[in-house]
């Protein structure tokens, strides 16, 4: 039997490549993404490992969450390096002056940051054996207006040593002449580094003389970094964060985990969808492969095989072709980790391809993925070879499911079916989105799981509709297109089941997303009242002198400022909620129109008041008049009185996390912040588009602030969304991929099994290009077929998803009819395209050969 196993597996291996190319991707994909994240993992380790000081003193840490910068900078006394410097242990001791997310702009006003994210970063420049770069041209910043700049951001930005840059920090903005060049030894994690010497640090960055962000702590010889600490400890009691250098990398490498998270995360999904998909491809083509070898499988059982080693036989070939796979699936992880690695290298992130970390747990993962998802789906085409009857090769039979009753899957299918649309209601009338989601995810699985089993009893009634014209139009063969794809419905369900998963994800998330931006449209039509808005791209702060020349801009009204911080509130039920609180002008109502549940803007943002959405309040007992215990950064404690209560319909406008203020109270607590946004009313006899032109040239010398209107602020929010329907669409190119694989098998598989009727066909005259035509009109069905289940049940997750959307405030609903017509047209392109090679072979057939064929 092993011999016929492996004899098998290598006369069928031509037919097994197509569904080897799901197994492929999917494991490719898994690979990918695990050496892609350890490898970023361990070279910022290193990183963080050889540049953390052996100890550093940091202000004390709080739990803050803060979701929104607030733009404060944190700082202690610079005079503590000096007064460490005699404990015990310590070798010596540094200052540490730098801040983060900085601009810095050349003489056209144009930045020289990098523009993928990653921050500008201004600190002093104190160089030991531990810091990251080495001066390699020029000279150290020696006094006021002169800098180092790192290489990478001088070549990309094209900046040399005597240019004139502008730094524009929280204290105001300055410029400095470059005077040397820093170059990474380590990995450039993709930031843009400007130096200064310590004091002009502290003015310019901090705000004055005698302060910093961190003192780092250099251990004496034979001094363990955990003696050092707790000698440090002793110094300075608990009124300051101490972190050991593994402590510090550790910490670092954390704030560090989210972004890898996201990108491997996001590959994934591309796996998991691949995955997915593969499982529909590699049921099919067993399913058929089985089909056209009951003869063989009867004699094999004529001979004494029983049905355990026939099923033994077909899982052999399985497990083969899931290793094949995911050989080849991990060599493809190893480039495509290589290939995010070089692409990392073009977003500023350095990383060297020759430390690439392969880890013991990525081949391991590689192979359970490739050789379980090829196992699984064998496992019922494998149940099915192994009742073939010995007398089955005595007869021209095959065991596909033609004509087998489907009364099973009806009632499977319909049981799951009613379970699924019961989660969906459920989800509907749900009141709370912890439990309207889980409904909603349940409710999903159980739909798809559902289509999947019962869509082999949609396939006669729905393709009848959808190829009722193909007799009229195409006369004979439309007729005969019809019929073979009626022919098995168990095969063409498994065939458009793989087109539908991705197209019910596309169709399921255009509908929530068109709701979304429909229902941010209108909140921002209802509660935007300013004629401009200032901001900074993803709200970060910028410094108090864009707001000051934005009032002294001619034309301009009213200027009302909005900024954000992190708090904790500590509600009457005794929950402690970690949040963001924002921060108002008192003339809020003067650019927002926010409804009132109780009180108004004049109450809750009156000194010492608090406002909240009312829905908020109801949940966790909170009324006009409660007072509120409220944590702030630094230790700061405040009770602050609920002045009013917002309507969250449609009102969620600067609410942030659901908490706000007047700004003279958040000044008050967080008095380093900067302002987020500022909302601008022009003047009377002003005209808005004079007023814009006004503010964009005052504006021009700060490059990350932007002047927007109405109609600004919802291009802004749509392009928000589109990223996460990118992703979307992405995905669903990676499902149609190996879904036209699933149908070119099919269809291949199946002019292979039909090769004696084909052959008959063209000898009672069907011309070649009337037999090509027969299948690309089959597989054109086939795919349609595939298209309308899949949007109809991503419609139908759709409309749930809005539910859930509603609950936030967004209860618009919009279904992206555009994008449902294009589906419809792409997958007749589909169809066609993956008809091509099928159509051509089957045309070029012998017509004798294919009369004698067994």
């Amino acid at each position: 039997m092993l011999k016929a196993t492996l004899r098998s597996f290598l006369a069928h291996k031509g037919r097994l490549v197509l569904s080897a190319l799901a197994v492929v991707l999917s494991v490719a994909f898994v690979a990918g993404s695990l050496i892609f994240s350890d490898t970023v993992s361990r070279t910022f380790d290193r990183l963080f490992a050889s540049t953390s000081a052996d100890v550093r003193v940091s202000p004390k840490d709080d739990d803050l969450d803060e979701a929104v910068p607030s733009g404060e900078v944190r700082t202690l006394p610079a005079s503590l390096a000096a007064r460490l410097k005699g404990v015990e242990g310590v070798a010596d001791t540094h200052v540490d002056a730098g801040v983060e997310n900085i601009t810095v702009v050349d003489r056209h006003n144009t930045s020289v940051g990098p523009t993928t994210g990653a921050p500008t970063i201004a600190t002093n420049w104190e160089p030991t054996d531990r810091s990251p770069v080495r001066l390699t041209s020029g000279r150290a910043p020696r006094g006021e207006g002169q800098a180092l700049l790192d290489a990478d951001t001088a070549d990309k930005k094209h900046v040399r040593i005597g240019d004139t840059l502008t730094v524009m920090a929280q204290p105001g903005s300055f410029k400095v002449e470059i005077v040397g060049i820093a170059t990474f030894h380590t990995t450039n994690p993709g930031a843009a580094l400007v130096f200064l010497d310590t004091a002009t640090a502290q003015r310019k960055l901090l705000g004055g003389p005698g302060r910093a962000t961190s003192i780092s702590v250099d251990a004496a010889p034979g001094v363990s970094d955990a003696a050092l600490k707790k000698n440090v400890a002793q110094q300075l009691g608990t009124a300051y964060d101490l972190k050991t250098a593994d402590e510090d990398a550790k910490s670092s490498a954390e704030s560090l985990g989210g972004f890898l998270d996201i990108i491997k995360y996001v590959m994934l999904a591309f796996a998991g969808i691949a995955t997915l998909v593969g499982i529909f491809l590699i049921v099919n083509t067993f399913s058929m492969l089985i089909a056209q070898r009951t003869r063989e499988l009867g004699l094999l059982r004529a001979l004494g095989a029983d049905r355990r080693q026939v099923r033994r036989s077909v899982l052999t070939e399985a497990v083969l072709l899931g290793l094949v796979g995911s050989t080849i699936g991990l060599a493809l992880g190893i480039g495509l980790a290589a290939g995010l690695i070089k692409l990392m290298g073009v977003f500023g992130m350095n990383l060297k391809s020759t430390e690439m970390v392969v880890g013991w747990g990525t081949p391991v993962a590689s192979y359970v993925v490739g050789v379980g998802v090829t196992f699984v789906a064998a496992y019922l085409p494998s149940r099915r070879a192994a009742r073939v009857s010995p007398m089955a090769a005595l007869a021209d039979a095959e065991i596909a499911g033609v004509g087998r009753p489907l009364t099973v899957r009806a009632i499977v299918g319909a049981v799951v079916a009613l379970a699924g649309a019961g989660a969906l209601v459920g989800c509907a009338a749900a009141t709370r989105t912890a439990s309207a989601s889980l409904l909603l995810v349940l409710g999903i699985v159980l739909t798809l799981i559902a289509t999947v089993v019962a869509g082999p009893l949609l396939v006669r009634p729905v393709i009848r509709v959808l190829g009722a014209a193909f007799p009229a139009v195409f006369g004979s063969v439309g007729r005969m297109s019809q019929r073979n794809a009626l022919r098995n419905p168990r095969r063409t369900g498994a065939t458009a089941g793989a087109l539908m998963v991705g197209l019910a994800l596309v169709a399921g998330m255009s509908v929530a997303s068109a709701s979304m931006s429909k229902s941010f449209d209108q909140q921002i039509d209802k509660t935007l009242g300013a004629d401009f808005t200032v901001q900074n791209a993803g709200f970060l702060p910028f410094p108090q002198e864009v707001t000051e020349k934005i009032r002294a801009t001619d034309g301009v009204g009213l200027v009302v400022r909005q900024r954000f911080a992190p708090v904790a509130v500590r509600l009457p039920d005794g929950k402690r909620v970690r949040t963001t609180a924002a921060g108002w002008d008192p003339r809020l109502d003067d650019v927002a129109h926010v409804t009132y549940a109780a009180g108004g803007s004049a109450q809750s943002l009156a000194p010492g008041r608090i406002g909240l959405r009312k829905d908020y309040a109801d949940e966790h007992r909170v009324r006009v008049g409660s007072v509120l215990p409220v944590e702030f950064p630094g230790g700061r404690h405040a009770s602050l009185t609920v002045g009013a209560l917002v309507d969250q319909e449609g009102n969620d406008f600067g609410m942030a996390g659901g908490f706000y203020m007047g700004l003279p109270t958040l000044v008050k607590y967080v008095p380093g912040g900067q302002d987020s946004a500022v909302y601008v009313n022009g003047a009377s006899g002003t005209s808005a588009d004079t007023l814009r032109d006004r503010l964009e040239k005052t504006l021009d010398p700060y490059p990350q602030v932007q002047v927007r209107d109405l109609a600004d602020y919802k291009e802004l929010i749509h392009g928000q969304i589109a990223v996460l329907l990118y992703l979307v669409y992405a995905l669903l190119g990676l499902a149609i991929v190996i879904a036209v694989l699933g149908v070119v098998n099919t269809l291949a598989l199946s002019v292979v099994e039909r090769t004696r009727e084909i052959g008959l066909l063209r000898a009672i005259g069907l011309a070649r290009r009337q037999l090509r035509r027969m299948i690309r009109l089959e597989s054109v069905v086939i795919a349609v077929f595939g298209a309308v289940l899949g949007l109809a049940l991503g419609l139908i997750w759709g409309v749930a998803a809005h539910q859930v959307l509603a609950l936030e405030g967004m209860e618009a609903l919009a279904i992206p009819w555009p994008t449902i017509v294009a589906v419809v047209i792409g997958s007749v392109v589909v169809g066609l395209a993956a008809a091509l090679l099928p159509a051509l072979r089957a045309s070029r057939l012998n017509v004798l050969a294919a009369i004698a064929h067994e």
